[in-house]
């Protein structure tokens, strides 16, 4: 099995914060690790001995020029699910893992939350509120909705399970058409058609190139009047523009915790637009994920330091060569 293959074990490890380093005591033996925000210098090691690195918890920034100055790198761990933007930042010969789990329960509880502010009217009864207006509105609610759900990896299966008590009526898309253990997966050229009867569209597909501007143009025309767009994925996977369109016509309603580009720009329509719903990309930003992503390191770590292959690798580097 894979898991047995023999690699070069990891003895320089770095995260990017002295919390995480304290998080990871007592560390495995035969390892060392230091604290590198990727702006400086690791703290007490050089960068050329590093062997693994834990990135910051942020969309990939320019970090590029400090992971080239580590030679002997063979792993970079993400601390986010998506890992859009890792792999042009490092060569073939390093392998990436993902924090694929850590996120998922907080991510659907905001896609959830995102549904029914949205569904039940909850911004419009903010801005009453602060006008000191009480003004009953009946809203369609989220109960007995039809909802598309684009996406079934670990969050999809999360926002489903979510989903249950609502008694929704869910049609799911992934990366293609299947049968699994919860029944029928469309694939994605059945997405526009899809569309035509669903009231919600909730996004959580990751983001490549072959779903960037999936939900583009045609799908969001495809939607009746007043459903619902829920984004918690990537904001390239939404057409921005088209969005924008359809929303600043009050055609359609839309509750994004990502968007594209991130942030928007001041004075973007998005921003003042009644039927939309912003929040500043949240969706794994909770409570639960200190104590998740130090769990997960902690089992890294271990597995690193006997040489085997680290969880949620998605590019296997060395790991794809059975090791060196």
């Amino acid at each position: 099995m894979a898991d047995q293959i023999p690699f070069r074990p990891v003895r320089t490890l770095t995260v990017p914060d002295a919390q995480l380093l304290r998080e990871l005591d007592p560390l495995p033996e035969g390892i060392t690790a230091a604290v590198w925000d990727l702006a400086g210098e690791p703290d007490g090691v050089d960068a050329a001995d590093v062997d693994a690195v834990v990135l910051p918890y942020a969309p990939a920034g320019n970090w590029g020029p400090a992971l080239a100055r580590a030679p002997r790198l063979q792993l970079v761990q993400t601390q986010t699910t998506g890992y859009d933007g890792v792999p042009e930042l490092i060569g073939p010969q390093t392998a990436v893992a993902t924090a694929a789990g850590v996120h998922a329960a907080a991510t659907a509880e905001l896609a959830v939350g995102l549904m029914i502010a949205s569904l039940r009217g909850i911004p419009e009864a903010v801005r009453s509120q602060e006008r000191q207006a009480w003004e009953p509105a009946r809203w369609p609610g989220l109960a007995d909705r039809r909802v598309l759900l684009l996406g079934v990896g670990g969050i999809g299966r999360e926002i489903a399970a979510r989903l249950k008590p609502f008694d929704v009526e869910l049609t799911r898309v992934g990366s293609r058409a299947r049968t699994d253990k919860d029944g029928q997966v469309h694939g994605p050229a059945e997405l526009t058609a899809l569309a035509r009867t669903a009231e919600v569209l909730v996004i959580i597909t990751p983001l490549n190139p072959d779903t960037r501007h999936l939900v583009d143009a045609e799908v969001l025309a495809a939607l009746p009047d007043g459903a619902l767009v829920v984004n918690v994925a990537r904001g390239p996977v939404v057409d921005t523009a088209a969005l924008t369109r359809e929303v600043v016509s009050g055609r359609l309603r839309a509750a994004l915790d990502v968007v594209d580009p991130e942030p928007l720009p001041s004075g973007h329509p998005l921003w003042s637009a009644p039927n939309a719903l912003i929040t500043p990309h949240n969706g794994g930003n909770s409570g639960a994920f200190p104590p998740r992503i130090a769990a997960l390191l902690r089992r890294q770590a271990a597995r690193l330091a006997a040489g085997r292959e680290p969880e949620n690798l998605v590019i296997p580097g060395p790991w794809a060569r059975g090791g060196r």
